[in-house]
């Protein structure tokens, strides 16, 4: 009689590389006068005891705000550094969740730096290179053994942005174990 063998998850050194995007500020609608936003990024993955994890990336953030007729966009340029703790996990090892804190830096355009508007007004917000952090809570499923799938939600709080301090983010991944 054979025992079952187990595949190794989230030990201690192993790594993946995540691909990840969502909606911010809210969910889609058609109307024109959403403040709608979306984000996309990548991040590598490293484990650590217990299956909590470092995890560096970069994100791009792209928001719009309703202007008469029209929609002005704002975009973030961030790079993460942070710590995601493993609060519960399921016995096969199949689903993790987890709660992060992570530093952001990066960089904010308006209207992509173009101040004068259709209609001859002018953009007061200058861009500029912002700070601040994030918490994340995010829950892993395992699709395979290298292959799992990511639900998050987020709260970035960022300073020296035209935006606002917070925004929201919820959005979905993948990361694929690279060793």
């Amino acid at each position: 009689m054979g025992g079952e063998a187990h595949a190794q998850r989230a030990l201690k050194g192993m790594r993946g590389l995540e691909l990840r995007g969502g909606m911010v500020d809210g969910f889609h609608s058609s109307d024109n006068r959403n403040e709608l936003g979306y984000y996309f990024g990548i991040a590598m993955t490293t484990y650590a005891k217990n299956a909590n994890k470092w995890v560096f990336g970069a994100e791009y953030l792209n928001r719009y705000y309703p202007y008469k007729d029209g929609r002005i966009p704002m975009a973030q340029f961030t790079g993460e550094g942070g710590y995601y703790y493993k609060f519960l996990s399921d016995g096969s090892k199949t689903f993790f969740f987890s709660i992060g804190a992570s530093a952001l830096a990066g960089y904010e355009t308006v209207n992509w730096g173009d101040k004068l508007l259709h209609d001859g007004s002018t953009i007061q917000n200058k861009d500029a290179f912002l700070y601040g952090g994030a918490i994340t809570l995010e829950v892993e499923a395992y699709l395979t053994d290298r292959v799992i799938l990511l639900l998050t939600g987020r709260e970035r709080i960022l300073w020296d942005t035209s935006s606002g301090h917070f925004h929201t983010q919820f959005g979905i991944g993948l990361k694929f174990m690279i060793n």
